[in-house]
């Protein structure tokens, strides 16, 4: 094969045409004279990259960590030096814990004046040192493909992840020739053939298994491969805190997803198994309800615990069987896993599924919007392969527990628990895929941390519809107030904008629901209206989670204060 032609121009036009054969075909910025170098060459290559401009660093890398979650290849932020760098700082993060593979291009003062704290000056590998896989500053345009094909493959190979690469700005603009790069390749292990063998083992000496997928690194092959496992061996499948697109929520297998409002009787089922199949999450925090799922570092159940990352397997839990591979590895390796006789778990697959039903069942809250039904309706009333995005907040327990995901790629969420996640997360969905129907979930708190990206949605013809939930208030954080200072309510209020009237500013459609009957003919207004789109939903603060409220979660707190 022949070596790419070289590259000569600023290190600008490099970077520019080095992207694109990189596969990039979406950056998300906000612009800065630190990279106008960049911009400049951008202007260029509008063919073939589309440059959504954002109101905020972090509302951009956000939208890049969404591309990098829904595409498998890096989502490409570009931010400006300094206080840029340090808002897109929450989209890094972000990525970090996600394990999303996304790009960060920060502009960088001119190479004569570093080191002196010059204007906006930051070293970025102390900065980003602990929130990447991997920091570099490019001071050569002559390196600049070498740069962006390192940056590529660690992005995208073993567990993924961000990278961050500061630009000079007179480097942006140097002339120079660069030797040309090949689109990058991702890397990733894969399973032996004994450790299938003994995994079928303990599979076939079980008696109470069950799986928990999650992670990234998915493919639609991948989930359908994934499928024909279950259904040759009956396996009861449940799906880490906002992974629930990785297994079709309506198969008689799906169990419930495993992260914060878990099903008590799931919850209880996981600690009681003989046999945990842990296919691709990190086994962190949330997943395992505080570490209590699983007791550290040998869990009573027979663990088999798959990563990407082979520092991962054994960080915390000291698994039986661990297997360092990619999913879509594994998955093509547990297709063809056929079970020697039926496995005799059936009855108890069909009990867990029973549960979830009984779960996901619509539960009253106080006040006249019934959050429960509203979401459960989305299902009936919405395309199965819808794309659901939300931020962080109690809100979000309705959607986890009352909707369904139906397609691979349909829930975009921030494991990290970040507020402002959903609105720029939709954006991103939206242009990714202009034909798929994208809903934005927000509660009032989380909505308004990045609400100015309505701009953008607007600007760039982008028709997601955002529902905000209102209760004015921080809701997460009163609910653990109550829970550890009952009654002593302090900095957790809001006072609220009329979010419809809101969205109307910029130029979106906007309305105002205060009854569960209200919301169905306000969504039909809200997708025929032909652009970005916001419906408020106002509940009474004392409505705090589909299970409880305010006041008996004070009543409880002062309880067990008085014994």
């Amino acid at each position: 094969m022949l070596p790419p032609a070289p590259l000569s121009g600023t290190g600008g036009e490099i970077l520019a045409r080095t992207l694109v054969a990189q596969g990039a075909d979406h950056v998300f910025c906000v612009p800065g004279e630190s990279h106008l170098g960049l911009l400049d060459a951008l202007h260029d290559a509008q063919e073939e990259v589309r440059v959504i401009v954002c109101r905020h660093e972090g509302g951009a890398a956000n939208m890049a960590d969404a591309y990098g979650k829904l595409t498998g290849r890096p989502g490409i932020a570009l931010v400006t030096r300094g206080p840029g760098a340090t808002h897109a700082s929450v989209g890094i993060h972000t990525a970090f814990q996600d394990s999303t593979p996304l790009l960060l291009l920060v502009g960088q003062a001119r190479r004569d004046v570093l080191d002196r704290e010059a204007f906006q000056e930051i070293d970025y590998r102390r900065m980003f040192g602990q929130l990447s896989k991997w920091v570099a500053q490019v001071d050569d345009p002559r390196r600049i493909p070498e740069y962006l094909s390192h940056a590529f493959h660690t992005a995208m190979s073993g567990r993924p992840g961000p990278v961050v690469l500061a630009l000079p700005e007179d480097m942006l603009t140097e002339q120079a020739v660069a030797k040309a790069a090949p689109r990058a390749q991702r890397v990733a292990a894969s399973p032996s053939a004994d450790q299938m063998s003994r995994l079928r083992s303990m599979l076939s000496a079980a008696r109470r298994p069950i799986a928990i997928l999650g992670g990234s690194g998915w493919t639609a092959e991948a989930c359908d491969d994934l499928r024909r496992f279950a259904e040759s061996w009956k396996l009861p499948i449940s799906c880490a805190f906002r992974f629930q697109d990785l297994f079709d929520n309506a198969h008689p297998l799906y169990a419930g997803d495993v992260g914060i409002g878990i099903n008590p009787k799931l919850a209880q089922r996981i600690r009681e198994a003989d046999l945990a199949l842990v296919f691709g999450p990190r086994l962190g925090e949330v997943t395992t309800s505080g570490y209590s799922l699983f007791e550290v570092p040998s869990p009573r159940q027979t663990l088999v615990h798959v990563h990407s990352g082979a520092e991962e397997l054994g960080r915390v839990y000291a698994a039986d069987l661990p297997i360092n591979s990619g999913m879509p590895e594994l998955a093509a390796a547990l297709a063809r896993l056929e079970p020697a006789t039926a496995p005799v778990w059936a009855a108890e697959s069909a009990a867990v599924r029973a549960d979830y039903l009984a779960w996901c069942t619509p539960v009253k809250i106080p006040g006249p919007v019934q959050l429960a039904e509203i979401v459960r309706s989305l299902r009936d009333r919405l395309p199965p392969d819808t794309i659901i995005a939300n931020g962080a907040g109690n809100y979000t327990s309705w959607i986890h527990r009352f909707h369904q995901y139906r397609r691979f790629k349909s829930q975009l969420g921030p494991s990290s628990g970040a507020m402002g996640y959903g609105l720029p997360a939709a954006i991103a969905a939206k242009s990714v895929h202009p034909d798929r129907t994208v809903i934005a979930f927000a509660g009032d708190g989380c909505f308004l941390m990045t609400g100015q990206e309505l701009a953008t949605a607007v600007r760039h013809r982008l028709a997601v519809v955002v529902i905000v939930v209102n209760n004015s208030q921080y809701g997460t954080i009163r609910m653990h107030q109550e829970r550890n200072y009952p009654g002593r309510v302090f900095a957790t209020g809001l006072v609220n904008p009329d979010f419809a009237a809101y969205a109307r500013s910029f130029g979106a459609h906007g309305e105002l629901v205060q009854a569960t009957a209200e919301f169905g003919p306000a969504l039909d207004r809200a997708l025929a209206a032909g652009g970005p789109a916001l419906i408020e939903i106002r509940i009474p603060e004392e409505a705090i989670t589909p299970s409880t409220t305010l006041s008996a979660i004070r009543a409880r707190a002062l309880e067990e204060r008085g014994r």
